[in-house]
């Protein structure tokens, strides 16, 4: 793929990712074939469109999770996707491969992420009025715990953001100790130490709530 393609390909890539947005089903985790990684990124490399659109297909809405988990909102985690993919069309030359494509793509949005919530401590009273505005996100609970669900959003949103991300990676989104020392560029032991550091701190956190809370080993 050459970096100076026409700005109307790119323009595709994001319009295709808006139109996607709200039709897809529960996007495939990390796990799928190595050979349909490995012609995905020659095809990315060449700056093949509906290579991006398969990528799409298969990590868009799984990708619009993780993000609004991150952030605390949809907006921004619409945000944080979009400019994910077009890091991934302008990088896919310059991949080389190290780790799988699929685990590159959730890595590049995990750093966009980590970049918006940077920003927002950067221009906190601008965040907080804009954000009056926005659809909040929030984990999946009966409406009937909806008390509960804001308490944990609450005390979530509180972990620093790698103890943030690995709770959510794994905890909420399912992935494996392996997959998200992958995505978060770290040893799986540490994915392990991030996640034990969260649910100490989450614990203590709903404990002064008087909220008890369990969780997947």
């Amino acid at each position: 793929m050459q970096f100076g393609r026409p700005l109307e390909d790119r323009s595709r890539v994001l319009v295709f990712a808006r139109k996607k947005e709200e039709t897809l089903p529960e996007s495939d985790r990390p796990g799928e074939p190595r050979d349909e990684d490995a012609r995905l990124l020659e095809e990315c490399r060449t700056g093949e469109i509906s290579a991006f659109e398969r990528l799409y297909e298969l990590h868009g809405a799984r990708m619009k999770s993780v993000a609004a988990n991150l952030l605390g909102n949809l907006a921004d985690a619409e945000d944080a996707v979009q400019e994910s993919f077009l890091k991934v069309y302008r990088g896919a030359a310059a991949f080389r491969g190290a780790a799988r494509l699929s685990t590159w793509i959730y890595r590049v949005l995990v750093n966009s992420c980590y970049d918006m919530l940077r920003r927002r401590r950067r221009r906190p009273v601008e965040v907080a009025a804009a954000g009056e505005s926005r659809e909040t996100a929030g984990f999946a609970v009966p409406a009937s715990d909806h008390p509960l669900r804001l308490s944990l959003e609450a005390c979530v949103r509180d972990l620093d953001p790698r103890r943030r991300a690995a709770f959510v990676l794994f905890e909420v989104e399912g992935f494996t100790h392996r997959e998200v020392g992958d995505i978060l560029g770290v040893p799986e032991g540490t994915s392990r130490t991030l996640l034990f550091e969260a649910r100490r701190e989450l614990q203590r956190l709903l404990s002064r709530r008087g909220i008890v809370a369990g969780a997947r080993r």
